[in-house]
């Protein structure tokens, strides 16, 4: 808000609106204790209110509304709402259309997946959301995964793992030589860990790293169940879910943790290469690591290996991208110098800076103004040319007639 303070001119301060918008932690937070939930809500309220500008509230949001804002802020700065007119087509119809990119999200409490599908049949009521942008409309699913998240998803892991054990959990999801202590009460707090949640003999336990890819991945797989499912296509725990369709952007966890891992400096390599790159990474030692990157906290750095065998787990096993659409999943952290998340969708909606409507007349672009500008002077000074032609010799134009 200081930077705020900053940026905004003063003068325009009171007129410049101010949204908070609360995830997935503060989802999970209002589930486990509501009133607390609220006491945070009006802490920020009554902090933001504090500055001179235009503050209209702080609200949690929905998981169906932070997968449809990420969907709405990636292809907004993509422009794949709106084509650029030519001189020859200033109103671009239906057929025209740009097809939309699908978002795909990672935070730590939750994940969402968003796309356009080309059956327009959603099968399930609460995954569809239909907007009006710009003249045309749009079928969306959307599904948002709470617990599902990075973080929630490693609690999990762990709250099911620990169960047989006798205070020492060998996990091959930490390197090798990574030792830890927690506290079991720490582990249960979450709700995300309440149905594995048991009466164990000891209040702390320890987890030693054994580094293995191949074993993690098989404890992360057994977070979702793929057992049952009520519709003619599903991801995981019976979520409806229809056929995958176009290109996906695949941004803030995702793209933290794989640019991390060096997958985002080029074309997105194959799965297989991701996996052969990840069992070397996972089985690296953690004395050896922790030298090679002093820079990172002991805590991100440790859990990369489990990040990186969830985000593939969750893209190949829990939504089914196979070898040949994987080439459509793009990790994007920045379009265009803007962040992408939800947060900018977000705004748009608020503001309704997205019309639903075609504007009436579409804004020509630069190249053809100047294309324009140059033909119609052409035309003018030919015609100029010509009545003086005329002008000064009239009898070639009207000769008599005899």
């Amino acid at each position: 808000m200081v930077r705020a303070t900053q940026v905004v001119p003063k003068s325009r301060h009171q007129e410049t609106p101010v949204y908070l918008g609360a995830t997935a932690g503060m989802r999970l937070l209002r589930i486990e204790n509501e009133q607390l939930a609220d006491k945070v809500l009006a802490v920020v309220a009554g902090s933001l209110s504090n500055y001179h500008f235009d503050f209209q509230g702080a609200r949690i949001i929905t998981g169906q509304e932070e997968g449809a804002y990420g969907w709405i802020t990636i292809n907004y700065l993509l422009g794949k709402f709106t084509q650029k007119p030519s001189w020859l087509n200033l109103r671009p119809n239906e057929d025209t259309a740009l097809e939309t990119y699908g978002a795909l999200d990672l935070g730590g409490a939750s994940t969402q997946i968003t796309f356009v599908p080309q059956d327009k049949n959603i099968e399930s009521p609460s995954n569809a959301l239909h907007f009006r942008l710009y003249g045309r409309d749009y079928s969306v699913y959307t599904h948002s995964f709470l617990c599902y998240g990075k973080d929630q998803a490693l609690r999990q892991k762990l709250a099911k793992d620990i169960q047989g054990t006798n205070g020492t959990l060998r996990d091959p999801c930490f390197h090798p030589g990574y030792e830890t202590v927690m506290n079991v009460s720490d582990l249960y707090s979450s709700p995300c860990t309440k149905k594995y949640e048991r009466t164990l003999p000891f209040n702390q336990f320890q987890i030693q790293g054994t580094g293995n890819y191949q074993q993690c991945q098989k404890s992360i797989l057994q977070l979702f169940n793929s057992s049952y499912c009520p519709y003619s296509h599903c991801s995981f725990n019976g979520i409806f879910l229809p056929s995958l369709h176009g290109d996906f952007g695949a941004f803030s966890a995702y793209y933290y943790v794989m640019e991390f891992l060096n997958f985002t400096s080029e074309e997105t390599p194959s799965p297989e290469k991701m996996t052969d790159t990840m069992e070397k990474f996972c089985s690296q030692p953690w004395e050896e690591l922790k030298t090679s990157f002093v820079d990172v906290k002991e805590k991100y750095l440790s859990e990369y290996c489990f990040s990186g065998t969830y985000i593939l787990s969750l893209l190949l096993n829990g939504y089914g991208f196979t070898a040949d659409s994987w080439k459509n999943i793009h990790f994007m952290g920045k379009i265009q110098s803007s962040n992408v998340g939800w947060t900018l969708g977000y705004m748009l909606n608020l503001t309704n800076m997205i019309p639903a409507e075609q504007p009436l007349s579409a804004p020509l672009t630069h190249s053809t103004y100047v294309f324009l500008m140059v033909l119609f002077s052409l035309i003018l000074v030919a015609a100029v040319i010509i009545g003086v032609f005329i002008f000064h010799k009239p009898s070639y134009f009207w000769k008599d007639t005899v």
